[in-house]
């Protein structure tokens, strides 16, 4: 998969394409159903996937979060997660738009002329239901269907249905805020995962005896509920790349010891103590939500709370 992080990247001799928009932040099911669906069009209007095929176009960073920065959504995925995720389902190239204000203040029509007619040469143009571009977000598919009659390019507008549930960014954001990992899966077609750099932390696990892995949760990112989890810690990088191991979950700020602390995702990997993580690039995966987050008035009280976890964890992840 070729990725253009701006216009000037995409070759000028670029063929006829099939396009699909969005912001793409988690590529849950309604998305891939969308790049599927573009995919079917791209061989019913005789685009080769071979050559030049089907390109997502998306925004980099959300443009919410350049408009209206205090209502910036949590995102659920990085760029290079969504790159990554795009890419899986189906895409050919990613044109990446560096949002801006310049950007944002384009027309439809000249979001039309400079990235669907001038750039990618477009054969067809797929989107999501109630897609709207431009400024003020004034354009919506009446207005692609207009241009491509003048353009000769077609426009399909997808639903995003999931039975009774229409998937969205939104729901995702709303199930991992009430803890409901399982809920998030289901829309997004895999589990919810939190990516990032092991850290030392305050290292009262492995004192307790349950020693783990500490990975911010990333400013600006969505994570599940505090609470603890059953799920499974994969290696991203060294030599054992890849290598998954089973994990009880706690994220939050560690309520029941006193001080002001960062929140963290915290990976105890089920009877393993000898591994040493620190500065590893990990995936943290949400698998099964066991209980809320509680500050315990001992920390014996906490030891029979967390070897319960482990043990539930263990159930669940022998399943």
């Amino acid at each position: 998969m070729r990725v253009w992080r701006d216009l000037s990247d995409v070759p000028g001799d670029l063929g006829r394409t099939v396009a699909t928009i969005g912001n793409f932040d988690g590529m849950h099911l309604g998305h891939q159903h969308v790049v599927r669906r573009a995919r079917e069009v791209a061989g019913e209007v005789g685009v080769d996937t071979a050559i030049d095929g089907v390109v997502a176009v998306t925004f980099d960073p959300h443009p919410i979060a350049v408009l209206r920065p205090e209502h910036a959504p949590p995102t659920l995925t990085t760029i290079e997660q969504r790159l990554r995720l795009l890419g899986q389902a189906g895409v050919d190239e990613v044109l990446v738009i560096p949002f801006s204000r310049d950007v944002a203040a384009w027309t439809p029509e000249e979001f039309i002329d400079r990235i669907l007619v001038d750039t990618l040469h477009v054969k067809a143009v797929v989107v999501g239901a109630n897609f709207r571009f431009g400024n003020r977000a004034a354009g919506d598919c009446n207005l692609l269907r207009s241009a491509g009659l003048e353009h000769d390019f077609g426009v399909e507008e997808v639903s995003l249905d999931g039975g009774p549930q229409v998937w969205s960014s939104t729901y995702v954001r709303t199930c991992l805020a009430a803890g409901d990992v399982t809920g998030a899966a289901e829309a997004l077609g895999r589990v919810f995962t939190v990516t990032g750099t092991v850290i030392e932390g305050d290292k009262r696990g492995r004192e307790l005896g349950f020693p783990t892995a500490n990975v911010p949760v990333r400013p600006g990112a969505a994570a599940p509920a505090d609470g603890v989890y059953a799920g499974r810690l994969t290696m991203l990088d060294g030599p054992d790349a890849e290598t998954s191991y089973p994990a009880a979950i706690s994220v939050g700020t560690n309520p029941t010891f006193a001080g002001e602390r960062e929140r963290r995702v915290e990976s105890y990997v089920l009877d393993r103590t000898d591994l040493d993580l620190y500065g590893r690039e990990v995936e943290v995966a949400f698998i099964e939500r066991l209980r809320g987050m509680v500050r315990f008035d001992s920390i014996d009280d906490l030891l029979l709370a967390m070897a319960d976890d482990v043990d539930r964890a263990r159930a669940i992840l022998a399943d």
